[in-house]
């Protein structure tokens, strides 16, 4: 089993690194694959060291499987590639998500569609794949009309270059500015880049991924992404409005017996999800579950999780583990 990671030396591609070790991917070979500057140094994984090789070295090696998280043009321009020669490509980027040719996965939800024609395979936006996991078990029982959500994302969203701001500004230091403004004690509306309609490309992810990956355009999203001084960890406030009424105990019980969440809300305690303690963890955390008294059958709840594991790199590595066990490839 020969894996390559293509930018492996990425902060999500560091993750990837240290998920597939941990849940002890069957790899018998290490790809770890970056840009040319990086060529020829070392990468450590599983207490052993890797020497990272370019794209064109890797394409040649035939690996069973190409994890992919190097932005958009490099998945456009080698993700078929990879594909020509026999691999199975899961991209973590936005260039394959939205192709009606290319499949948007999140495992515990439509992995099952997929198979071994399924050559690039899309990861989907890491505030999308929260709010999914969430809505996936209350649309099958209510059937969602309208979902409005308002996403508190971490700078590790940006990368490495707004980790780096962020930290400058908290400690007094001038230096590059990943953001047009300071995010130190600040919150930016402004998640991606701005398109003609006023929303941002992130915000329009949102709206467009969640029908693709239900496989249902019945219902509508509408979101604001906001930019917030969070080293890690994303949270989304959603309201959902839904075609029959709900139980706000069965509610509770639908989500707990979710697969990869984990249901926090006991305000008596203070209990509900916080992206401090979503850090470094898998799961989705959903609380603050109460009934919108506004409007009929609509619901309101808090989503947060690690947006660098399980809003990319875990994710990705579920794919690669359902297409392995289901010998996809």
């Amino acid at each position: 089993m020969k894996v390559a990671v293509v930018g492996a030396t990425g902060m999500v591609g560091n993750i990837m690194l240290k998920v597939l070790a941990e849940r002890n991917f069957p790899i018998t070979e290490l790809i770890p694959v970056a840009s040319q500057r990086s060529i020829g140094k070392d990468v450590s994984y599983n207490n052993n060291l890797y020497k990272i090789v370019g794209l064109e070295t890797a394409v040649k090696m035939k690996p069973q499987i190409a994890i992919f998280s190097a932005g958009g043009d490099t998945s456009l321009e080698w993700a078929p590639k990879f594909a020509e020669v026999g691999t199975t490509v899961i991209d973590n980027s936005s260039a394959w998500r939205m192709d009606p040719t290319k499949k948007l996965v999140v495992p515990e939800i439509n992995a099952i569609t997929l198979t071994k024609e399924d050559k690039i395979i899309a990861n989907p936006n890491c505030s999308t794949i929260q709010l999914v996991l969430a809505l996936a078990p209350l649309h099958n029982k209510y059937k969602m009309k309208r979902v409005v959500v308002s996403t508190y994302q971490s700078v590790s969203g940006t990368g490495v270059k707004a980790v780096q701001q962020l930290e400058n500004e908290t400690n007094g230091i001038e230096g590059e500015m990943a953001y047009p403004h300071p995010i130190s004690r600040n919150a930016l509306p402004h998640c991606d880049v701005f398109l003609e309609n006023g929303y941002t490309k992130e915000e329009m992810k949102l709206a467009r991924e969640p029908q693709k990956i239900l496989d249902d355009r019945t219902f509508s999203v509408t979101a604001t992404a906001v930019r917030i001084p969070t080293a890690g960890g994303h949270s989304e406030s959603v309201n959902v409005q839904f075609e029959n009424d709900y139980n706000l105990q069965e509610v509770r019980s639908l989500l707990s017996e979710t697969e990869g969440v984990t249901v926090q809300d006991n305000t008596s305690t203070n209990t509900y999800p916080m992206p401090i303690y979503a850090n470094g963890k898998d799961d989705v955390f959903v609380g603050r579950i109460r009934r919108d008294e506004t409007q009929p059958n609509t619901l309101n709840m808090w989503i947060v999780a690690d947006n660098l594991r399980k809003g990319a790199a875990t994710n990705a590595v579920q794919i690669a583990e359902h297409i392995v066990t289901n010998n996809l490839i």
